[in-house]
Parts: C-alpha cells; structure tokens; sequence
C-alpha cells in the first residue's frame, strides 16, 4: 500500500509518495541525519539517534487520552498522565508566549520530566494489558521526549508537519487522487513546490508559469529558494 511522507520546516516542504513506511525505504530520502527530527514513535525512524529526535507530545497527548476512558487503574493512570502533559504545554505556551526565558523554562520543567518518568514506571510495573507496554516504549524514547527544551527551533509537536500533510490530503482527494507512479509523482513535486514557494514568500501560479515559460525557451529555471523582488 502506497504511504504519503514530509519532511516540512521552516522554509521548505517535501513530500513524498512511496510504496510502504519501512525505514530500508524511509531511510534514502533523509541522507545523512542532521539537526532534530520531530515526529511521532515510529520505528520505521529509529534509524535517526534517539538523541536527536523529538517526540510528538500531540500523539502522546492522544494516548493518554484513551488511557483514561478505560476503566479502573488504567484510567486513574491515563488522568495522572494528562495532568501532567497540561503542565507541559501550559509552561512551553509561556515560554512561547514570552512569559517564560528558556532558563525559566528549563527550571520549571525539571521536576515535572523527573516525575513524569516515574509515573511511566509505575505504569509499566503495574502491567495493565496494553497500557504498560505503551508506557514502556514511552521510556525507550526517554532521550527524545525533551529537546524542545534546550534546543532553539524545536517544538514538542509535529502538528506544523500534520498540516501540511493534511493539506495535500484534501487537494488528492478533491482531484479523485493518481492512478500512476506518473501521477505520483507529479502529485508529489507539485506540492512539494507549492508549499515551499509558498513559505518562500512566492506567488505559486507565477512560479509555475515562469517554470513552463524556461523549458520551453530554454532558458534557466527560476530558483525556488531566491527572493522575488516583491518580497525582497
């Protein structure tokens, strides 16, 4: 079954279409690691140290949420956990907002990380059907939970990637989606250039008209990543 990815930041989005999420062939597209990836726990990305990772919060967020609609321990455990996760993202919304310096905020989260990966133990001692194993790859991914705090530009979620990755979603669907690895591939390039040039202050339409206007005068090609004069 075919797999849509992204790699997005700041300045760029890449997209791509491939036959399946395994890391022999999610492992390619990424070339050498650098810099910290945020994505959720997938272990097809084991192949980027642990170190340099940042976990998505937003997924955690979401398991602990079905962790508290069970009955009993499990849902005492999932509410101790949410508690927890609202700490987290009620101090990085301070930090982001300006109320919090980054030493603020590495202060303020220090107890929160240490008591946060007890209770995961504790989850995991109790051994709750389901529940502890989660916790338990939880801990495996202890040295990627926290690199939001120390490291300027990461953040705790994915979500900017969730969107973009929506939006390409939606156009697929709305277009009755490809029927080709031709077509994939234009689905692919395609958004990949319209949601950069969009990040680089450029007009799309302009862009790919200047595009089609090169190959077929046979001249050079409008950079994606030069500023157009309008926002220069």
């Amino acid at each position: 079954m075919l797999s849509l990815w992204t790699i997005a930041t700041a300045c760029a989005t890449v997209f791509k279409i491939v036959r399946n999420g395994r890391a022999e062939t999610l492992r390619p597209l990424y070339g050498k690691p650098r810099g910290i990836l945020i994505s959720d726990r997938a272990t097809a990305l084991n192949f980027w140290a642990m170190d340099r990772r940042q976990i998505c919060w937003a997924h955690l967020l979401r398991r602990f949420i079905a962790f508290e609609e069970r009955d009993g321990k499990a849902g005492d455990y999932g509410r101790e956990l949410l508690q927890y996760t609202g700490i987290l993202f009620e101090y990085w919304t301070g930090f982001r907002e300006g109320a919090l310096s980054r030493e603020e905020l590495r202060t303020w989260m220090a107890p929160v990380r240490k008591q946060f990966e007890a209770l995961l133990q504790r989850v995991v001692d109790a051994q709750l059907v389901e529940v502890s194993g989660s916790c338990a790859d939880m801990l495996a991914h202890r040295a990627a939970l926290w690199n939001f705090i120390e490291h300027e530009g990461v953040d705790p979620t994915n979500n900017h990637a969730e969107r973009e990755l929506r939006a390409f979603v939606l156009w697929r669907k709305r277009s009755f989606g490809t029927q080709s690895e031709r077509g994939n591939r234009f689905a692919e390039r395609l958004m990949t250039v319209a949601h950069t040039a969009r990040k680089q202050g450029k007009n799309v339409l302009e862009l790919l008209t200047a595009c089609c206007v090169a190959r077929l005068d046979g001249s050079a090609c409008p950079s994606l990543f030069e500023r157009s004069r309008a926002a220069a």
